[in-house]
C-alpha cells in the first residue's frame, strides 16, 4: 500500500498549536525568495490549515489560490478560517493531484515534502500541473541541523528511551531535509534555474507551559510518540524536558532558532 504522508493530523486547532503558528511565519520568508506577480492562479500543495495560501492572498494579488491537504481536518479548519473567495481548499493528494496539466503560474509547497515517503512522484505531479516558465518551489525544516526546539525534545527523550532514540533518527532523516537534497530532487526533476536557499524564523515561547502543549496533543511526530507512553513515563519526560527548556534559569520567554531548506525552479519552456 503507497503512503501519501506519515505526519499524524488529527486536528485543526492542534496543527496551529503544534506547526501552524510557525508556518504562518515561515510563510513570508519563503514568500520573499519565490517572488511572485499578480494575476496568478498558485497551488498550494500540503497546505495545512492555510497559512501561505493566506499570504499569497494578501501578498500578490492572484487571480486564485488552490490549497490541497491529505488531512480532511486541516482542510475544514482552513474553509471554516476564510471568507476569502480566492481560496479554495480540498483534500487532495500531492502524488495525485486533482488538476489537468499546465494549470498554475505557480506551484509551492510548505513545511510537506520531508513528511512524503514517495516525494519524487509529489515533485513530479508538481511540475505536471505548472504552466510552462512557472516557478515551482519548497521548503523544509533542516530537521537535523537548524530546528533547535524540536531537538530539544528529541534529543532529551532519545536519552531516556531506546524507542525515542528509533524515532529522533526517523524524523532526522526523512527526505529533502539534507543539505542540497531539494536542490538535487529539482535538477532531477528536470527543472530549470534551480535555486536553493536556506530561510529562518524564531520560535519564540512565553513558558514551558507553552512550548510542551504541543506534545499533549495529538498532531506530529512529537505528540505522536508521548501518546504511545504511560502516564509515568510522560511523567519522567516532561520533567525532563522542563529542565532542558529552563536550562538553569527560571520559567519564562524562550527563543529558539528555526531553519528551512528553500528550492525554486521554472518548468522548462519546451
Amino acid at each position: 500500500m503507497n503512503v501519501s504522508s506519515t505526519f499524524f493530523a488529527t486536528d485543526g486547532d492542534g496543527y496551529e498549536l503544534n506547526m501552524g503558528r510557525w508556518s504562518k511565519l515561515l510563510a513570508h520568508p519563503f514568500l520573499d525568495f519565490v517572488g511572485g506577480t499578480a494575476h496568478e492562479r498558485v497551488l498550494d500543495v500540503g497546505c495545512g490549515t492555510g497559512h501561505l495560501a493566506a499570504a499569497v492572498a494578501a501578498r500578490t494579488e492572484p487571480l486564485a489560490v488552490c490549497g490541497i491537504d491529505l488531512s480532511p481536518a486541516y482542510i475544514a479548519h482552513a474553509q471554516a478560517h476564510t471568507s476569502d473567495p480566492r481560496l479554495e481548499f480540498q483534500v487532495a493528494d500531492a502524488c495525485a493531484l486533482p488538476y489537468p496539466d499546465n494549470s498554475f503560474d505557480r506551484v509551492l509547497s510548505l513545511l510537506v515534502l520531508h513528511f512524503v515517503p514517495r516525494a519524487l512522484d509529489a515533485i513530479a505531479e508538481m511540475k505536471r500541473v505548472a504552466k510552462p516558465g512557472a516557478v515551482v518551489a519548497a521548503a523544509v525544516w533542516d530537521a537535523r541541523g537548524g530546528f533547535v526546539a524540536n531537538r530539544l525534545f528529541f534529543d532529551t527523550a532519545a536519552a531516556l528511551d531506546p524507542k525515542a532514540s528509533e524515532r529522533r533518527a526517523k524524523n532526522y532523516s526523512r527526505p529533502m531535509t539534507r543539505p542540497g537534497e531539494l536542490a538535487a530532487a529539482w535538477r532531477s526533476a528536470g527543472f530549470a534555474e534551480v535555486t536553493e536557499a536556506q530561510i529562518g524564523i524564531r520560535m519564540d515561547y512565553p513558558s514551558f507551559a507553552d512550548y510542551w502543549a504541543p506534545y499533549l496533543g495529538k498532531d506530529g511526530p512529537g505528540a505522536e510518540y508521548v501518546g504511545t507512553l504511560t502516564a509515568a513515563e510522560r511523567l519522567r519526560l516532561e520533567a525532563a524536558v522542563r529542565a532542558a527548556y529552563l536550562d538553569g534559569e527560571a520559567d519564562g520567554p524562550r527563543s529558539y532558532a528555526a531553519l528551512a531548506w528553500a528550492v525554486k525552479g521554472t518548468k522548462p519552456v519546451s
